[in-house]
C-alpha cells in the first residue's frame, strides 16, 4: 500500500539556498526525511531526471480578497493560483471587507484555507482598527498566533501610531509591515510619497527597537535608506516585487507603488546581489476588468512571479538559482519562523518540480486566479512549474491542466 504524503523524487537536481546537486528526495508523513533512494518504502515515485527540485515558494505579501471582495478573488481561487505559481505558504493582507481587525476574521480566513487544503496561510491584522488610521485599541484583543500587522494599501499616516505599534512589536514579538506612502505627496509625486514615509518608518523602528518589514520597495532612495539602517543595526527587513524588477515606467499600467525608472531597477538588482534585499514578494492584487478600468492599482502576479524572476534575475542578470531560492523560500520562512524554505531533513515536504529552461508565453486566460489583470500577457519568459508538492502531497500537477 502506498502511504499518503509519502513520495520519492529520484535523480533530480536539488537546488535550495545552500545546495546544488543531483540526488533523491524522500518525503514521509509530510516531512523531508532523506535524500537517499528508499527502495524498501511503499510510496509514490517521481522521476526527476533533467528537472530541478526547489523548496516551494513563500509569499510574504498577497491579497486574496475574501471576505468581502469575492468577485476579485476567493481563498480557493487564490490558493489554486498560488500552487500553480509554486507557492505553498502565503501571508494575506488585511484590506478585506470586513477589514481583518478581529480574531473572528483571522479565524474565518484560516478555516477557509484549511478547508480548501492547498496552502498554509498567515493572516495579517490591520494596524489601525478597520484601517481608519486613528485607533489601535483593537490590538489588545488579537492573540499571539498573529505574526504580522499592516495597513497595507493605505499606510499609517499618524506617526505616533506607527511608533506605538513598533513599540508593541518589540514587546510582543510580531512584525509590522510598512506600506510606505505619505498621502500628502500621493497625488503629485509618488516617489516622494515612498521616500518620505520610508525615512519616517526607519527612524521609528530605530528609536523603538521594533520589528519592521518594508513592503514593495521600489525607489533607489528608499532602498539606500534601508541599507544604511541595516548597517546601523536597525531591525528591518525588506521586499521587492517581481514586477518592479521586470519592467520600468515606460509601461503604462497602474500599480502602487508605480513602475520606476531603469536606474531604480538597476539599483534594486545590485542590492539583491549585494545581499541587502531580504525577499521577493508578489503583492498579488487581483482585480476585475471593470475595477482595473476604473483605476484600481495592482497585478495578479502569484502565478508568474517565478518566471519573471528567473527570466530577469537568473537568465539575464546571472543571479544564481541558490540566491533566488534564498529570496523566495529561505528568508521568507525565517521571517515567518517556520521550518520550510530548504530541502533539509526534518523540514516540511513542500517542494516544486521545475523545468528551468522551458520557454513559455504568459497567458492570462490560463490563470487560476480570478484576476486576469497583468501587463505581462504574451511576454516570453523562462521556466515552467511542473508540480507543486505540499507536505508530501501533490497539490498542483501541470499534466492535469
Amino acid at each position: 500500500m502506498v502511504e499518503d504524503n509519502n513520495i520519492l523524487i529520484k535523480n533530480v537536481r536539488i537546488i535550495d539556498a545552500y545546495t546544488d546537486k543531483i540526488s533523491n528526495v524522500y518525503i514521509e508523513n509530510g516531512l523531508i526525511v532523506s535524500q537517499e533512494d528508499s527502495k524498501s518504502k511503499k510510496c509514490q515515485v517521481i522521476d526527476g531526471t533533467g528537472k530541478v527540485l526547489m523548496p516551494a515558494f513563500i509569499d510574504l505579501h498577497a491579497h486574496f480578497r475574501e471576505p468581502g471582495f469575492t468577485n476579485k478573488e476567493t481563498i480557493e481561487t487564490g490558493s489554486r493560483a498560488a500552487v500553480k505559481g509554486g507557492y505553498t505558504t502565503v501571508v494575506l493582507m488585511a484590506n478585506t471587507n470586513p477589514v481583518c481587525s478581529t480574531m473572528d476574521v483571522v479565524n474565518f480566513v484560516k478555516q477557509r484555507a484549511k478547508e480548501v487544503g492547498l496552502i498554509d496561510v498567515e493572516q495579517v491584522v490591520s494596524i489601525t482598527s478597520e484601517l481608519n488610521g486613528e485607533s489601535i485599541d483593537h490590538l489588545k484583543d488579537i492573540d499571539s498566533t498573529v505574526k504580522f500587522f499592516s495597513d497595507d494599501g493605505k499606510g499609517v499616516m499618524n506617526s505616533k501610531i506607527m511608533k506605538d505599534v513598533l513599540t508593541l512589536s518589540k514587546e510582543n514579538n510580531f512584525v509590522v509591515i510598512s506600506h510606505a506612502e505619505d498621502h500628502s505627496f500621493s497625488k503629485t509625486d509618488m516617489r516622494l510619497a515612498e521616500n518620505y514615509m520610508t525615512n519616517r518608518d526607519l527612524y521609528a523602528c530605530e528609536t523603538t527597537g521594533g520589528n519592521l518589514h518594508m513592503a514593495h520597495v521600489s525607489t533607489k532612495e528608499a532602498l539606500k535608506m534601508i541599507i544604511e539602517a541595516k548597517k546601523k543595526g536597525v531591525n528591518v527587513t525588506c521586499e521587492v516585487t517581481p514586477h518592479h524588477i521586470f519592467a520600468d515606467n515606460k509601461l503604462t499600467y497602474r500599480v502602487n507603488p508605480p513602475f520606476r525608472t531603469q536606474e531604480d531597477i538597476d539599483f534594486i538588482i545590485k542590492s539583491i546581489k549585494n545581499g541587502y534585499v531580504d525577499i521577493i514578494a508578489t503583492d498579488h492584487a487581483p482585480h476585475t476588468e471593470e475595477d482595473k478600468k476604473n483605476g484600481s492599482p495592482g497585478i495578479s502576479g502569484i502565478e508568474t512571479s517565478f518566471q519573471l524572476c528567473l527570466t530577469k534575475l537568473v537568465k539575464e542578470e546571472k543571479l544564481s538559482l541558490n540566491k533566488l531560492s534564498e529570496l523566495m523560500s529561505k528568508r521568507p520562512a525565517e521571517i515567518i519562523q517556520i521550518e520550510k524554505g530548504l530541502i533539509k531533513e526534518g523540514y516540511h515536504g513542500d517542494v516544486i518540480l521545475l523545468d528551468i529552461n522551458k520557454k513559455t508565453k504568459i497567458n492570462v486566460n490560463q490563470f487560476k486566479s480570478k484576476g486576469k489583470n497583468s501587463p505581462f500577457n504574451d511576454s516570453e519568459v523562462f521556466g515552467e512549474i511542473l508540480m507543486t508538492i505540499k507536505s508530501g502531497k501533490i497539490v498542483y500537477n501541470k499534466a492535469d491542466d
